[in-house]
């Protein structure tokens, strides 16, 4: 008894001092990162360039000047901040980072992550689109998006107005953590666009917030198309839904192509420009059509009926696009009596999916 006792504290003792000893060591690794990686000039290619030279580092940092005062100072703020705000930052050899990106030439060496970290560890889809998105086609991304949640899938989308939003939060819908990815142009403590700020605690609670960008940042344009780019390499797979043939989420189908994703487009009709995007994709055979939840996985039979329920409804809608039809060609369309065509128009004007417009409906 008396002998036990010393020996299993002085075991305890070295225990403890060999654990402060690794994280001391592990910090000091992750501020040499850092110190070259938030040099002027030094992106991911030069990173890897200057350690590939000088061995590891801390020699690779000191060769390139990155170890002065200013920019040490500067890190070091950073990284108290990050503590203060639990930030936590993920070096590319660590199990948490992504590894679909882990596997993309020139990834950024380090992310900070601020929320759940086992929302970088889960199978992945991304999920883009405009941020002047239609009601449809937002309800169309929720539930898509909750329907890979509840299969245990992690939702990637970059916070944006519209598409992203709605990606968000279908998978926000499922109970439980670990839900969604938001892949943000600034430090991951920078709340962009405002109007998301509910959006955004909502995330770093049950799901991740996700920048290679200093914590503090504030992004500029630039910043915002390397976010695209990132958000194409965490997912598995890349659903795109309404989007303009120049817009950024298009920029993310090129990047998810680069890196042989397979893609997936939702139509929407011809004559709306948030259409062009996604059909040519389809068009050229660059990615799949995407006809909605059994593309991705196998419904029951509740499913099932809810949708054969529905089916007046879904012609009504594929029937509506930018130009009003009245309700007697509706009639004729669907191939019911004009009365039961209003009682179904009357369900998706409350639902948002259409609206009146010169003496006909269009989709909203």
């Amino acid at each position: 008894m008396y002998i036990k006792t010393p020996i299993r504290r002085f075991y305890t003792f070295n225990m403890y001092v060999f654990f402060l000893i690794v994280v001391y060591v592990m910090q000091d690794d992750l501020f040499y990162k850092l110190l070259l990686l938030r040099s002027p000039g030094i992106g991911p290619v030069r990173y890897t360039e200057l350690i590939s030279q000088f061995g590891d580092v801390e020699s690779a940092a000191r060769a390139a000047g990155a170890a002065n005062n200013a920019i040490r100072d500067s890190v070091m703020r950073e990284m108290e901040r990050a503590s203060d705000l639990g930030i936590n930052y993920i070096c590319d050899d660590s199990v948490y980072y992504p590894q679909m990106l882990k596997k993309i030439k020139n990834h950024p060496p380090v992310l900070t992550v601020r929320g759940n970290l086992d929302a970088l560890t889960r199978p992945t889809i991304s999920i883009v689109g405009t941020r002047h998105a239609t009601a449809a086609g937002m309800n169309f991304v929720s539930n898509i998006a909750q329907a890979f949640a509840q299969h245990g899938n992690v939702v990637v989308s970059g916070m944006a107005m519209g598409t992203d939003t709605a990606a968000h939060r279908g998978a926000l819908s499922c109970p439980g953590n670990a839900q969604t990815i938001a892949v943000v142009a600034g430090g991951v403590d920078y709340i962009w666009p405002l109007e998301n700020e509910s959006l955004y605690w909502e995330i770093v609670s049950r799901g991740a917030v996700v920048s290679e960008m200093p914590v503090g940042f504030t992004p500029v344009a630039t910043n915002f198309v390397q976010r695209n780019r990132w958000v194409a390499g965490i997912g598995e797979q890349l659903i795109i839904s309404e989007a303009d043939v120049n817009s950024g989420s298009m920029k993310t189908a090129r990047f998810a192509s680069e890196f042989n994703r397979k893609i997936w487009a939702i139509p929407s009709h011809p004559s709306d420009s948030r259409a062009f995007g996604p059909n040519s994709l389809i068009q050229s055979g660059v990615a799949k059509l995407c006809m909605g939840i059994s593309d991705f996985f196998e419904q029951n039979k509740n499913n099932v009926k809810k949708e054969k329920k529905f089916d007046s409804e879904n012609l009504l809608l594929d029937a509506l696009g930018t130009i009003p039809v009245s309700e007697s060609v509706l009639a004729e369309i669907v191939k019911k009596s004009v009365s039961e065509i209003k009682a179904d128009l009357v369900i998706l004007e409350l639902q948002g999916l259409v609206r009146k417009s010169n003496g006909g409906y269009v989709r909203a």
